[in-house]
């Protein structure tokens, strides 16, 4: 059986559309006997629209800011601090990267100006990358679509890419796999897509496809939730299952340990001091 002891993508009620704290999540973690709780709420636009160039938007984002503030190691689980950032152009460009601030949160000239992406990741272990508005590749070909996620991984504080089974672009999954697995990064297992799928349905196929590409090319997977309940922290039987299904290799699922993903992030340049 697959061993799952990390939980790298869940949600907060920061994302406005999930229910828990920080706390709650970081509990329900522990009684789920999670080892390892990355926190990753929503960076993007869904939550502020309308995010401009106005002195307003770090404002809205000092979520990730104060990050800083959080234990590494909270009721004997090891804490990490992320973001879930969304691709919004088939150069693989993230939300918030053409976002200019010159102002701190409290209205004051910044020492620098810096963009709002650069502001909100310096708090951050790590960023997976994920589609949800997929309307910038409406019309492209499967050259530019998968360009868009290859320039995504290739991004520095870029370590996963998110739920690509479900956001519904496609691309050439051997391509970005392999590359993901050059660069030492990872693919996820997103256990979300598969409970709203149908079992023969098109997400749960891809999400499959993809899995095995992996297995195939020796790409690591997160095994992840993307949890936006406490309850929901830690319970992923359906993806898990579906690894088993295709024999896929424990050793490729950087999330069976603490250590496990804690190497993973060091392999891809994102090593974490104080775990």
């Amino acid at each position: 059986m697959l061993q799952n002891r990390c939980d790298v993508h869940t949600h907060t009620l920061y994302s406005r559309h999930a229910y828990s704290t920080v706390r709650e999540n970081v509990l329900a973690a522990r009684d789920a006997g999670l080892e390892l709780l990355g926190v990753t709420d929503h960076f993007s636009d869904m939550l502020f629209p309308g995010t401009d160039l106005s002195h307003g938007s770090l404002r809205d984002y000092q979520h990730f800011v104060n990050m800083r503030v959080w234990p590494r190691s909270w009721e004997g689980v090891r804490l990490l601090r992320g973001a879930e950032s969304d691709i919004r152009s088939l150069d693989g460009g993230l939300f918030g990267q053409e976002i200019e601030v010159a102002e701190d949160i409290t209205g004051r000239p910044a020492r620098s100006p810096s963009t709002l992406y650069d502001r909100v990741v310096a708090s951050c272990d790590y960023v997976i990358a994920s589609v949800h508005y997929k309307g910038f590749a409406d019309g492209a070909s499967v050259s530019q679509t998968t360009q868009m996620y290859l320039a995504a991984l290739g991004q520095p504080k870029v370590l996963v890419l998110g739920h690509t089974g479900r956001a519904g672009v496609p691309f050439d999954v051997r391509e970005v796999v392999g590359e993901a697995a050059r660069l030492g990064k990872i693919i996820e297992i997103n256990e979300h897509s598969l409970e709203t799928a149908r079992r023969e349905g098109r997400t749960w196929s891809s999400c499959r496809s993809i899995a095995e590409a992996c297995a195939e090319l020796g790409c690591q997977v997160a095994v992840s939730t993307d949890a936006h309940i406490c309850s929901a922290v830690g319970r992923a039987p359906r993806a898990l299952a579906m690894l088993e299904e295709i024999g896929f290799p424990q050793e490729l699922v950087a999330t069976r340990s603490a250590e496990a993903f804690l190497a993973a992030m060091e392999g891809a340049g994102l090593p974490v001091s104080g775990l």
